[in-house]
């Protein structure tokens, strides 16, 4: 058996934390403090983040 075909498709790169809180600083008006707690507390779904953003944001 060959060992190229036992590779498995390359899985996409999952965003850092410290680029998800970039992200979220500049297209929200998050604090780097609270966009790293958002990422914490949450996890790295980007397009979840960025919901919660606009709403934290709305609530401020």
């Amino acid at each position: 058996m060959d060992p190229k075909d036992t590779k498995s498709p390359r899985q996409p790169r999952l965003p850092t934390d410290d680029e998800l809180v970039k992200h979220l600083v500049e297209t929200s008006d998050l604090s780097p403090l609270q966009a790293q707690d958002l990422v914490r507390r949450h996890g790295r779904d980007r397009a979840k983040l960025d919901t919660l953003a606009k709403s934290f944001k709305a609530e401020s």
